[in-house]
């Protein structure tokens, strides 16, 4: 019996060491993102904005003058569905 527990005190501490390692890794890169002095080649350019132009004349092409629409489906006459669509066939 005391073989066992030392062993789950042995891999207790090891879980232990790993997970204080990945805090400290976590903390540090943190640390390094808040912290850290942004160099003036690393700045993001200034927000500019373009003026929006739409072309209009594409409208009255002959290509799109010529569009015949789709002819109109005629309505579903026959019997819809069943009285309980969860019975079986």
């Amino acid at each position: 019996m005391a073989i066992t527990f030392t062993q789950e005190k042995k891999k207790q501490r090891y879980l232990i060491l790993i997970l204080a390692v990945i805090i400290l890794a976590g903390l540090g890169i943190v640390w390094w993102g808040f912290f850290s002095v942004p160099s003036e080649e690393a700045a993001p350019p200034a927000l500019t904005f373009k003026k929006v132009q739409i072309n209009f004349d594409v409208l009255n092409r002959e290509d799109l003058k010529n569009l015949v629409p789709f002819e109109r489906v005629p309505p579903f006459e026959a019997e819809v569905g069943r009285e309980n669509p969860f019975l079986r066939y």
